[in-house]
């Protein structure tokens, strides 16, 4: 069983109350905007992590980090990009892949609106953190957290924050 982290949108930056989460999970992932390799540095020393970048990030970022991002998690196939839409209104740019080669779960951010919903139709879970930086119209700042295990995603727990 490992405990993950979700987020996106830090847009650089991060805090102390992100970093204590990410010292909860086994795994941190980041649906992309990372603004700043600081905010992924500071995630790393803490656990493992799992990132694409998003359009708001330069050069440095995308050479670090890849566009998408698929991957298997204790038997779940996970897909992570940027910019990914939601069941019934994928962005162009995945909707292929997605129809082709469906994962049990798929992650996007960009957005900065949390949501997690089932597409019946490709038979996988949807996941979006909203945005947990300070950068945004986004009036709560939102991460999510889950454990996968054999399989399975379980005790989706949403987080939020204040904006200060």
């Amino acid at each position: 069983m490992k405990k993950i982290l979700l987020l996106s949108d830090t847009h650089s930056h991060i805090d102390d109350r992100i970093l204590a989460y990410a010292k909860k999970a086994d795994e941190v992932w980041h649906a992309g905007d990372i603004g700043d390799l600081r905010v992924t540095d500071a995630l790393q020393k803490i656990a493992p992590l799992r990132a694409v970048y998003g359009n708001i990030d330069d050069h440095e970022i995308r050479n670090e980090f890849p566009l998408n991002n698929r991957f298997n998690c204790e038997g779940v196939d996970v897909l992570i990009t940027h910019i990914g839409g939601y069941p019934g209104r994928y962005s162009p740019a995945i909707r292929e892949e997605l129809y082709a080669h469906p994962p049990k779960l798929f992650i996007c951010g960009h957005s900065h609106i949390l949501k997690v919903m089932p597409d019946r139709k490709l038979n996988l879970l949807h996941m979006n953190p909203g945005a947990v930086g300070t950068h945004g119209f986004h009036k709560v700042r939102t991460m999510l957290r889950f454990t996968v295990d054999q399989g399975k995603i379980d005790n989706l727990e949403v987080i939020e924050m204040k904006r200060d």
